[in-house]
């Protein structure tokens, strides 16, 4: 009897001591979870401090690393646009500056060369090389290294959100809101650019329209495609983008046409999507 007693009580000691493990364990799990929350949140300002420090000093490759890290750590964040924003803007600061980046690489200037023969050359455009490399004007000295974009740039034009892609191989460099065609016009397909005008004029109806007149509609830029009549070019109503309001072409603001036709030679492949 007192053998069975003593195992009641043996076994009843067991339960409690079980009891009170489980419950010091969840209790434990909770402070932890409820510590979790504030560092996730420390964490992530720390990121974005030290981005902001690193864009302060100019270092625009290591801050852009730090909004990836950003958008990758911290991707249910209500800042995760406004993080993957600033990626991109420091896509196109990096692209017009001399840092030399992945796509990218320093070319000795040669005897004989010109900017015209070295874009060529990389398939980049006389702009992208002067602005990248903080030339004035056309005049380059042989021996003097610069750096050279090398890495095909495409073009997606995506008509159900209204927004022009600028991809280089599988990487987003940045984005744009374009308006399109009225009715669903503009076409769908894959293009070429075919020609690049600056300040075009405009045909219409069996008119020429120039490019100062307040008419003309086509904006600061032109970039044709190899569908007769269809491009992508500026606008005198940057109220319409987001729009599909256009007779079939692809409007932009005037500074983002210009940005865009400083960076893509002839022969960039648009592909345009409903």
């Amino acid at each position: 009897m007192k053998v069975r007693l003593l195992i009641i009580i043996g076994a009843i000691i067991v339960v409690i001591l079980m009891t009170y493990a489980i419950s010091s364990i969840k209790q434990k799990d909770t402070f932890l979870n409820r510590e979790k929350s504030p560092d996730s949140a420390i964490s992530s300002s720390a990121i974005l401090n030290q981005a902001v420090q690193q864009e302060a000093k100019g270092n625009y490759l290591q801050a852009k690393s730090l909004y990836e890290k950003l958008v990758d750590d911290f991707p249910n964040s209500p800042q995760v646009g406004d993080w993957q924003r600033r990626v991109w803007d420091f896509n196109i600061k990096l692209l017009f500056s001399p840092v030399i980046t992945e796509g990218s690489v320093l070319y000795e200037i040669k005897s004989g060369d010109s900017l015209d023969k070295i874009a060529k050359k990389f398939n980049t455009t006389i702009y992208l090389l002067q602005r990248s490399n903080g030339l004035p004007g056309d005049k380059i000295l042989a021996g003097r290294k610069l750096k050279v974009w090398t890495k095909p740039f495409n073009i997606v034009v995506d008509k159900s959100q209204n927004i022009l892609i600028l991809k280089s191989n599988d990487e987003i460099i940045t984005t744009y809101i374009v308006a399109t065609g009225v009715n669903n016009s503009t076409p769908v397909g894959k293009f070429k650019i075919v020609n690049k005008l600056i300040s075009p004029p405009w045909f219409k109806d069996g008119a020429v329209i120039p490019p100062e007149s307040p008419d003309n509609i086509l904006g600061s830029r032109w970039m044709g495609f190899d569908l007769k009549d269809y491009g992508i070019h500026g606008t005198t109503e940057p109220e319409s983008l987001g729009q599909q309001i256009t007779q079939g072409c692809v409007r932009m603001s005037n500074p983002d046409v210009e940005e865009l036709f400083a960076i893509v030679p002839i022969g960039t492949e648009v592909t345009i999507v409903d």
